[in-house]
């Protein structure tokens, strides 16, 4: 299955990256402004996670536009079973409430965020332009 490891690093790079920063946020971003805003801050800085490994799968694992949105969707497949095991196995929470009971602003920002992780392997297929050699621009 060609998308099988760049959706399973792509997610690994991601989910990685958040759980350092989760950390972060939870212990010293949350007791001074409340997790509203400390997801808000958070989420550019996931953004910015999400669009540079999602290039630099694309770089390493050269798949058709199809396939840049397979991994995509898969990574967002392991990226929502994480998130449910978190919920229910390390939070106590229940399934119901490891998606529905999110901060109206935050929550909505979140699964914004999740549709860009699934899809921004193919949009940046669409926006990576070849890089122009500096003496033919003159």
């Amino acid at each position: 299955m060609a998308i099988f490891k760049p959706a399973l690093l792509y997610f690994l790079i991601v989910f990685g990256a958040g759980f350092i920063l989760g950390t972060i946020r939870m212990f010293l971003i949350v007791p001074l402004l409340g997790s509203r805003w400390a997801e808000l801050l958070e989420m550019p800085v996931m953004l910015t996670v999400i669009y540079v490994a999602s290039g630099s799968i694309n770089k390493r694992f050269p798949l058709r536009p199809a396939g840049r949105l397979g991994y995509g969707l898969l990574a967002l497949a392991f990226a929502l079973a994480a998130e449910l095991a978190v919920a229910v196995f390390v939070q106590g929470r229940s399934i119901r409430g490891a998606f529905l009971d999110r901060d109206p602003v935050s929550g909505t920002a979140f699964f914004a965020s999740l549709i860009i992780f699934a899809i921004l392997p193919r949009l940046r297929d669409a926006t990576q332009s070849p890089r122009m050699d500096p003496a033919k621009s003159r």
